[in-house]
Order: structure tokens, then sequence, then C-alpha cells
């Protein structure tokens, strides 16, 4: 590792360091702002026992670059690493990318991945490392206010002929009114596991188990956020949206998580009116703007995106190094 220049210095970062993190990320790269609000919660998904290190290279006692080392979020699989190099002045990410590799080795990583936008200049600078792209995704948005639902009657009404209930999970918290907090939760982490094991990507997507997914997803399902669920004439849950969370990011904005339908219940545009019920229940409650992204691989999901108006932003890429 080559020396940093005279007057920059490296340190581990605090939680009090969150609000400069968040300030240099946006900075960054200001078409993909990250608030503090989204740093706090992504921090406190992650796990004690987990591995993570964050560096903070500094100047004048002002932060001028920092890495993350940990498990990744998404691609969670065994022995894989995420690392991640912010800065604005691009001769200090060597370092920062050596120090983190450094850290993933003596946890026993054997891959290193790391996601960024295919336009961005990090890009050549993890090409020229040894990173390879492992999975491409396709983050889109949707302008609701110009949503026409007059063009999906067919859909609707081929739902409706199923006897399919399309409701919030807000509308079954009279479980938790009995104490039956847990098995509502639990509900939910089946269906979602289940569609998730049929995600088209490049791996199959690692299965958490159900604590990981209460740290992960509960935070999530913040007050003014939903989830919208079909549920079969016998009172099944066979399909889902969401979570439909408020972006603190971009105004009037809400990040639309996971969509899909169990096995016998696809080819009948539950996704599709699904969809349709969360524009309507976002548009009530204010917001104009929908965001997700998907895997290149999903082509199903793709296509009734871009039915519905989605426009796709650039690509978002996951890029891979195995370790010797």
């Amino acid at each position: 590792m080559s020396r940093l220049p005279s007057g920059y210095t490296v340190r581990p970062g605090t939680p009090a360091d969150l609000p400069g993190v968040a300030g240099l990320l946006s900075a960054a790269h200001p078409e993909r702002p990250v608030s503090l609000e989204t740093l706090q919660r992504w921090d406190a998904g992650r796990s004690s026992e987990e591995p993570f290190q964050r560096l903070l290279i500094e100047c004048g006692g002002r932060l001028v670059a920092f890495s993350e080392t940990g498990v990744p979020r998404e691609e969670d699989h065994p022995g894989w690493l995420s690392v991640e190099v912010v800065t604005l002045q691009p001769p200090l990410a060597p370092d920062l990318l050596d120090m983190a590799g450094e850290y993933a080795r003596s946890q026993g990583a054997h891959t290193l991945m790391t996601t960024l936008h295919e336009d961005w200049w990090e890009r050549p600078f993890y090409g020229q490392r040894g990173y390879h792209e492992h999975d491409r995704l396709w983050p889109s948005s949707l302008n609701m206010t110009g949503l026409d639902m007059g063009r999906f009657g067919e859909a609707l009404m081929r739902a409706t002929a199923l006897g399919v209930t399309l409701r919030p999970l807000s509308s079954f918290t009279a479980l938790a009114d009995f104490g039956d907090v847990e098995a509502l939760q639990r509900r939910l982490f089946s269906l979602q596991s289940a569609i998730e094991r049929d995600v088209p990507s490049a791996v199959p997507m690692s299965e958490w188990t159900f604590e990981t997914w209460q740290r992960h997803m509960l935070p999530t399902i913040v007050p003014g956020a939903e989830v919208w669920l079909a549920v079969s004439p016998e009172g099944d849950w066979v399909a889902m949206t969401g979570p439909l969370r408020p972006m603190p990011e971009r105004s009037a904005t809400l990040h639309n998580g996971i969509t899909g339908v169990l096995r016998p219940w696809r080819g009948r545009s539950l996704a599709l009116v699904l969809k349709l019920a969360a524009v309507r229940w976002a548009l009530n409650q204010g917001y104009q703007h929908l965001r997700t992204t998907n895997h290149a691989r999903n082509t199903p999901m793709l296509r009734i995106n871009d039915h519905l108006g989605f426009v796709r932003e650039t690509a978002r890429l996951v890029l891979i190094r195995e370790l010797q």
C-alpha cells in the first residue's frame, strides 16, 4: 500500500461521523443522494457479529474520503464481503481499496463485491483492479400523476374473476391487537422468501433467516410505508408488492421493494394489479413518483414496469473480484 499524501490521516469511523459520510456520498454522486436517515437504517440492520469496517480519510479535519467493508445488504452469500470507496479525490481511492481488501481477507472473504452505476468514474477504477461484472440491474422511475388507469381494465377484470382481494398490510394489524405480531411477521417473511427464491438473477438470492429478515425489513416498514398483498378466496397471501417506503432523499417519492407472485398464481395479472393498487394508494397519500430496481434477467417484471410507464435509468452493476 502506498503512503497517503502529507497532511492526510486515516481513522475508523464512528456513528458520530454519519452526517459527514452522508454528505460525502451525496456530493460524490449528486444524482444518487443518500440521507442520514438512510445510513442510520442501514447501520441498524447490521448485526453486531457481522464483520464491518468504515475507514475515514481526513485532511485538515475535513472528511475527504471513506471506505466501507461488510456483509452485502443484498448479495450476502457465504464468503462474500462488499467494499465501497467514496471520494471526490480519486488519487486516494487505491489506498482505501487496498485497506478495505486487507480487512476483507482478515475476515476470511473469498469474494469481494461492489455496486455502482455504469456511467460512474469508479467503474474503470475497479475494472483495472480485477473486478468484473457479475450482475446488472435496472433502476427505473414512474411519474404516477400521468398514469392512465383506464388502460388496465382487462387485467383488473382477470384478477377480479379469480376472487382475489387486494389489501394493505396495515389492514391486518388487528392480529397485533391480540399479541400475534410475530405470526403476522412470519407470514410476510414466508411469502417474501418464496417469491425471492424465484427472482431471476446471476445466482440464486441468498435466503435470510427470520431474525435477519426482521433486522433488515422491519425498519423499512416505517410510518408512512405500506405493503400491498393479494389474498386468495381461502385467505392465503399469494402475492405482494412493497415495502412502499418514503425516500427522504427525494421529495414526494416512494421506493417500491419486491413485487412477486407465488408460482400457482402467476400469469393472471396479479403483479400488475398489485402495482396499480399501490399506485392508487400512493397518489392518495400525496406521492407523485415511484422508484424501483429490477434484475436485468427478470424480464417478466421489467415487462410489467415498461407497460406501466416506468422509465429506465443508467444500469446499476454488481462487480466482483475473486481473491486468490
